[in-house]
């Protein structure tokens, strides 16, 4: 008898709805994660619980707003979808689970519901190509937490990262082409960022300023964020064929000076301000449209492109619940 076998696909997670109560629960949830905002306890307590969600969960309500969709939230309904899909394409001794780390479905109710479906082996893949601790480090945490309550182990089979996998960098690259690339001006890859302090944490032999990152994949690369950022980068610009002339590499989201550089908004002015009017921007560190690329990047950025002398500033959609994604997924799921 063939033991029953389960693949977990875990995301960040989003508000249930687009409203006030909703989006205050979901950030004190998710700013309070210790990983997310690694400062001392009691700092981190007051910081979070007493400035930024008062004052942030006004301004996000007015973003999910702008997100939500007929289907509610996206990075919702691509993970349900993507879980359907996944399902049609395993044998019958395989579950296909879908959770975020915040919100709902959360990981502790996903995972009692495999282990009382008698699971003994899992697949467990965060969705975030480049391993951080913010992302990834936590889920794997609050995997292991739920998983000391369990009376019998299963086998785990933990994938902390993919920014590199041929099949991962071919359906990007397959996305790209679909917006003919080589018609605009420039290319900029934009990642997601962080603070200095988690990168230099994850190399903490070397600071993340004087790190070589940038030009090659050093010896410590694979346990850098910065480093995998821009390797996938270089192996999406050698399969698209581009020069160092038409592409550049931002990271975006940033709370401070004191976050990875350079910058995705000012590079956005400066590329406009050098006369480049039609400009294709890729986001790799994200598999599902969220509020970070949706809002932030097609309508935010665009604005800011658009002030700034720019006439077009195209997003190039992520892989959520698209066909390649899933045929990918299965490709890397194999190999475990």
């Amino acid at each position: 008898m063939c033991k029953k076998k389960g693949i977990l696909l875990v995301n960040v997670g989003t508000p249930d709805k687009p409203q006030r109560t909703a989006v205050r629960k979901y950030l004190t949830e998710f700013l309070n994660d210790p990983y997310v905002i690694d400062i001392p306890w009691l700092s981190r307590l007051l910081l979070v619980n007493l400035l930024i969600i008062p004052f942030r969960t006004r301004k996000s309500t007015k973003l999910y707003q702008r997100l939500w969709t007929t289907q509610g939230s996206p990075l919702r309904a691509y993970l349900d979808n993507l879980v359907e899909k996944l399902q049609q394409k395993v044998n019958e001794n395989t579950r296909i689970y879908g959770a975020m780390r915040y919100g709902n479905p959360g990981m502790k109710t996903v995972l009692r519901q495999i282990e009382k479906e008698g699971v003994k082996e899992l697949i467990v893949l965060p969705l975030y190509p480049q391993y951080a601790t913010s992302t990834t480090a936590t889920v794997k945490v609050k995997l292991d937490k739920e998983l000391k309550k369990w009376v019998t182990q299963p086998e785990i089979h933990f994938i902390s990262q993919f920014y590199n996998h041929p099949a991962f960098i071919d359906a990007f690259v397959q996305n790209i082409q679909q917006y003919d690339p080589q018609s605009y001006d420039h290319i900029l890859f934009t990642f997601h960022g962080l603070p200095l302090r988690q990168v230099d944490k994850m190399h903490p032999e070397i600071s993340s300023k004087k790190c070589s990152c940038t030009q090659k994949m050093p010896k410590h690369g694979k346990s850098c964020y910065k480093a995998t950022c821009y390797h996938t980068t270089r192996l999406l610009v050698e399969k698209l064929k581009l020069n160092t002339e038409q592409y550049s590499i931002g990271f975006q989201s940033r709370l401070s000076k004191n976050w990875l550089t350079p910058f995705t908004d000012e590079t956005i002015i400066r590329l406009a301000q050098l006369g480049k009017k039609k400009i294709l921007v890729v986001a790799p560190s994200f598999v599902s449209d969220c509020l970070e690329t949706t809002v932030e990047l097609a309508l935010e950025y665009q604005k800011l492109f658009l002030q700034n002398g720019g006439n077009q500033l195209t997003l190039v959609e992520s892989l959520n619940d698209k066909e390649n994604w899933a045929d990918t997924l299965i490709k890397i799921f194999k190999e475990y």
